[in-house]
């Protein structure tokens, strides 16, 4: 049997459901998603593993105007990783038009003529059957792709669809990653994104784009099936530390509850998580703090 190996990437608007579908295909949580847009701060590998084939997915951040040197080094994570893959898919709501946000996007994909493009309307689940046929006709016309699918990540409406014609797409090469490997993240990093995740879903909208979270330590307890992770919540200001830590502390334990949930569940055991609220200030227009948090 002929087997394929590749890199695939999803394009699209923040919020387009792309960290969802890398997840739905892999078959585990591998990049956190929130209602929150530029949830997804850099290039993420998630491993689909087939007889046939072994599709490597690259979860990238939305492509979006920038307004400080963070959106900056996001939107040049998306364009190194376009020159690297073998796909890029296209992505685009069913339930919202296509806007000039989605012509931008495809109209980038003409610097990258190696690459083959595949358009993908997501979300067909929350939207009717004839909005989804107007989504299909409108994407189809922005170019001559070699692949149209509209596909549901929640619902699984044509993923296998899906995989089939990105298996098809790869070169024939051996496979890439062994059969165990799921990911290319570091379990320190994982752990992170799900502490950030936690807080993004509790502050909504009070400073989404102002959390990022480290992870000093993990450390498994002698004897014991515990493990204990000690993380640091960053925020820019004063302020801010107040409305993550809320009053008397309720929120901040809130969000280390949720966030404990999904790391055992990630390693499989009981965890006690040290989580500190910090002040970087300004740190999404500071390099050298960018630098340090590995962005």
């Amino acid at each position: 049997m002929t087997h394929r190996s590749g890199f695939v990437t999803f394009v699209g608007r923040p919020n387009a459901g792309k960290s969802t579908l890398m997840n739905a295909l892999v078959g585990e949580k591998v990049a956190i998603t929130s209602s929150k847009p530029q949830t997804t701060r850099r290039a993420i590998r998630g491993i689909v593993h087939r007889p046939d084939a072994q599709v490597v997915i690259v979860d990238t951040p939305g492509m979006h105007k920038p307004r400080t040197l963070l959106g900056k080094r996001l939107n040049a994570v998306v364009q190194t990783t376009l020159g690297d893959v073998d796909v890029i898919c296209l992505c685009v709501p069913a339930n919202e038009r296509l806007g000039p946000g989605d012509r931008y996007i495809d109209q980038q994909l003409e610097g990258f003529p190696d690459a083959r493009k595949v358009a993908l309307v997501t979300k067909v689940d929350v939207a009717s059957r004839e909005r989804v046929a107007e989504q299909l006709l409108e994407i189809s016309a922005l170019r001559d792709w070699d692949a149209v699918i509209p596909i549901s990540s929640v619902a699984g409406t044509q993923l296998d669809v899906l995989l089939d014609r990105l298996a098809a797409l790869l070169p024939e090469a051996p496979p890439l990653y062994d059969a165990e490997t799921s990911t290319g993240e570091r379990l320190d990093d994982r752990i992170a994104e799900l502490i950030r995740e936690a807080a993004l879903e509790d502050v909504r909208d009070e400073l989404p784009h102002s959390i990022i979270v480290t992870v000093d330590d993990i450390v498994a307890r002698k004897g014991r099936a515990i493990t204990d992770v000690y993380a640091n919540l960053w925020v820019e200001r004063d302020s801010q530390k107040g409305i993550v830590i809320g009053h008397g502390g309720e929120r901040l334990r809130r969000i280390g509850k949720d966030a404990r949930l999904e790391i055992e569940a990630l390693i499989g055991q009981q965890v006690h998580l040290d989580l500190r609220v910090k002040i970087a200030k300004e740190w999404q227009g500071d390099p050298k703090l960018l630098g340090r948090f590995g962005l």
